[in-house]
This record gives structure tokens, sequence and C-alpha cells, in this order.
């Protein structure tokens, strides 16, 4: 009847997927950017080479790195609506979280406005 919920936190391979989606789609990370390699990512990040190739792999299947053999990772040539798409899927899951939760559409859309004019802090 009664436990302790464990803190659930996203997996580092989902964080470290996050972190490079949002490094492309700020043009921080340009197209044919040579990436580091799994081991020496790993490496650097102090997390196994497995939980890198994961975060890559699913990078590689949304479009937003290739690899060449023998050569390694390359950001791809993003388009912008590839960016919106991803940008608007993101979106959807958050706005379904928050009226899940219990939020309403004018709340929503009070909170979209209040971004707009840079009256909220991110």
């Amino acid at each position: 009847m009664f436990f302790l919920p464990l803190p659930s936190r996203p997996p580092i391979s989902e964080v470290l997927y996050k972190h490079f989606v949002e490094l492309t789609l700020n043009k921080a990370l340009r197209a044919h950017d040579q990436l580091p390699s799994v081991r020496v990512l790993a490496k650097d990040l102090g997390v196994n080479p497995n939980t890198v190739s994961k975060a890559y792999q699913q990078l590689e299947h949304d479009g937003f790195i290739y690899s060449l053999a023998g050569r390694g990772s390359f950001i791809s040539n993003i388009n912008s609506n590839a960016a919106r798409e991803k940008a608007l899927s993101d979106f959807d899951r958050c706005a379904r979280e928050a009226i899940n939760a219990g939020f309403s559409k004018e709340e929503l859309s009070a909170r979209i406005l209040d971004m707009e004019t840079g009256d909220l802090n991110d």
C-alpha cells in the first residue's frame, strides 16, 4: 500500500542526446562538425561507452548526426523544417504533460505570451 518512490532522473544517454540536439538547434554545433569518438567522449564524461553509443545511435536515427565508416560521427545538415518539427514534437509532449497536470489552455497560452514578451525567464 505504501512505498517510497525512488528519485527518478532521465538516463544519461537521454540527457546527452538532448544536449546534442540543443547544441545543434542553437547552432553551437554546425553541419559537418565532427563529434568526439564514443570512447573519447565517454572517458571525458566519466560514463560507460555504451551510454554515449546509445545517444549517438538515437541522434543518427533522428537525423541529427551521420557516421562515416572509419572517419567518425558528424553533425547533419539540419534544415529549418526538421528543427521546427522536432521543436513542435517536444512542445506537444510538454503541453500534454502540463494539461495532464491540471493546467488550463488559458494558463498555457498566457505562459507562451509571457515568453514572447520576455516576461518569462528561461
